[in-house]
């Protein structure tokens, strides 16, 4: 069975999963694992004392891949924990998580700062607000399927 996906679909698919790729290939080029490139770019972003639940609802990743791979970089000596209000650690950086964050990361930085400089401001404003409303129309369009799909499931549950 073949289902019609409209070739502008197919394409922006193809980009989205392009752009995942390119952050992929700077994960490796640092010596990091994609979740554990995501941590410290993520504090290079909110600052040292950023909370672990920070990071998975800013980066929407699950707060358990958070969780571990912060233990992971915890073991190996990068980062260390300070607990906060009630459950909340907040975390913060080694002299030699700082030293990576500084080497490993800031180029990658830099270059996505250059990158987004290297276009006008018109086309940075109008990408910005074209990514947002084709978010946002998949997400509406996700609540009504999901309406929907529980709309019929209570019909085959009677």
């Amino acid at each position: 069975m073949q289902i019609h996906h409209s070739p502008e679909s197919q394409e922006i698919t193809r980009l989205y999963r392009e752009f995942e790729e390119i952050y992929h290939i700077m994960a490796l080029r640092s010596g990091f694992s994609d979740s554990a490139f995501l941590i410290f770019y993520a504090i290079a972003e909110l600052g040292e004392g950023c909370l672990q639940k920070d990071i998975a609802d800013r980066y929407f990743i699950s707060r358990q891949t958070v969780s571990s791979s912060i233990r992971v970089l915890e073991r190996k000596g990068y980062l260390f924990l300070k607990p906060g209000r009630r459950r909340d650690m907040h975390i913060f950086l080694t002299d030699s998580g700082k030293e990576i964050l500084e080497n490993r990361l800031h180029p990658f930085l830099v270059m996505e700062d250059d990158v987004i400089a290297s276009m006008p401001t018109e086309e940075r404003q109008a990408l910005i607000r074209l990514l947002q409303k084709h978010i946002n129309l998949y997400r509406q369009k996700l609540n009504t399927l999901s309406s929907e799909e529980e709309h019929r499931n209570a019909r085959f549950d009677q």
